[in-house]
């Protein structure tokens, strides 16, 4: 009996830590290097996030913003909906991100990854 409770019990932690969800939508292909470009684009910035009143460096927020688009990828279609699902606020809280880049003033994470999409698009035409 025991056996076979330890063999549920995997079973079913297998089952629940397997994403099973079928990826209905994702950015297009065209798109995927824009999400790629702006992900290392925050990974390798010298800013300061600012998620629900804490501050995080860049690597967490990459983290954070990889965590989110993985999550929400069903409902992702473009680049702008990547920004605005993964990378724009706090989904429990409902506050804008806001980004700390040398001594200017805290800006919204929005604006930021936007300007840096434009520019992006801009070099590559």
């Amino acid at each position: 009996m025991i056996k076979f409770i330890s063999i549920f019990i995997f079973i079913a932690i297998l089952f629940l830590s397997t994403d099973t969800r079928p990826s209905a939508a994702d950015v297009s292909d065209s798109q995927k290097p824009e999400v790629k470009h702006l992900l290392e684009f925050v990974e390798t910035s010298d800013c300061i996030f600012e998620r629900n009143g804490k501050k995080y460096d860049a690597a967490d927020g990459y983290k954070h913003m990889k965590r989110k688009y993985w999550y929400y990828r069903n409902k992702i279609t473009t680049t702008e909906e990547f920004i605005e699902y993964s990378g724009t606020k706090s989904t429990r809280s409902g506050k804008d991100y806001l980004i700390y880049c040398d001594n200017n003033e805290p800006i919204k994470s929005s604006a930021w990854l936007l300007e840096e999409l434009t520019r992006y698009r801009n070099k590559s035409i």
